[in-house]
């Protein structure tokens, strides 16, 4: 008798523990990518020369680096820096198989950038010894918390790696946790804005092909089109950025995006990040409060130039 009742227990419980594996879909039939997910990881955005020609990491390696990466934590800033966050406020989190975020190129790194780019970035990286910030312009808009733009609001960097997915039957929104960007996307097929009229986060229009939300973003202003620190380089006024999210399982989203941006990059490319569930919720980012970090940004200059 008690074999029977097992078994029937079993029996019962099937379709239940089926759904809690299984992604679900929303009342009105859409996936349903609901929930609050994160993307944090120390696998880099390019691949590292010490894996040229190899797309993934065997789990011992994966294994090492995170220990590496654990040893490394808070080591002093070097002479004459005052070193920035300890670790007590970052959230890195693990290595993925991934030897590179960017699947293609193949060889996992940027394509080549054009002239233009070029001679901005090397701009950008002599600006960094603090010595050459005369006005708040002078820094960009991630440092001054306004944004990260697409795609960079949608990478892992620091900390905050967080985002909150809600659905309606004509929308998506997607609220990300850095510098509390939330994008409310369109399903219902509406054109995209005109040309002409740029947004810090672009113009995003989503559809559903099977079970894949694709989004697409265009306008981006060129205010924005700017190195934000050493992330990514934002998208100028040309670039054309398509996302792919797919919910594979209860614990899992599968998110991809491809940049396309001619004034930028020789060619397109594209990245792999997955999502997880964050298993907490969304907190309120406030950055600069009082502004003292630009401020004293401008002021150490100012002293430095003394």
């Amino acid at each position: 008798m008690r074999h029977v009742i097992a078994i029937l227990a079993v029996v019962v419980l099937l379709p239940v523990l089926a759904d809690a594996q299984t992604p679900g879909r929303t009342a009105w039939g859409d996936p349903d990518l609901q929930g609050v997910w994160t993307n944090r990881t120390t696998t880099p955005l390019e691949r590292p020369s010490e894996f040229e020609g190899r797309t993934e990491l065997s789990a011992e390696e994966r294994a090492d680096l995170d220990a590496q990466a654990e040893a490394n934590r808070d080591r002093p800033p070097p002479p004459g820096r005052t070193g920035a966050y300890n670790s007590f406020w970052l959230d890195r989190g693990l290595r993925t198989n991934q030897t590179s975020l960017i699947v293609d190129p193949p060889d996992g790194r940027y394509p080549t950038r054009t002239e233009r780019v070029r001679e901005s970035d090397a701009a950008f990286a002599a600006s960094r010894d603090g010595t050459e910030f005369d006005t708040y312009e002078d820094l960009n808009l991630y440092d001054r918390c306004i944004t990260r733009g697409m795609p960079g609001s949608m990478i892992p960097g620091f900390y905050n790696h967080n985002y909150q997915i809600l659905q309606t039957p004509g929308y998506v929104v997607i609220l990300v946790e850095m510098i509390h960007d939330a994008r409310i996307i369109p399903l219902d097929g509406r054109p995209h804005l005109p040309v002409q009229i740029g947004q810090w986060m672009g113009d995003s229009r989503a559809r559903w092909e099977g079970d894949t939300l694709v989004v697409e973003t265009t306008n981006l202003t060129p205010k924005g089109d700017e190195r934000v620190r050493n992330l990514v380089r934002a998208g100028s006024e040309r670039a054309h950025v398509v996302e792919r999210f797919t919910r594979v399982d209860a614990d899992r989203i599968d998110y991809s995006f491809t940049v396309t941006d001619p004034a930028t990059y020789a060619r397109p490319w594209t990245a792999e990040i997955p999502m997880v569930p964050l298993g907490g919720e969304i907190f309120e980012y406030a950055c600069h409060e009082g502004n003292y970090g630009l401020e004293n940004i401008l002021a150490g200059a100012r002293a430095a130039e003394e």
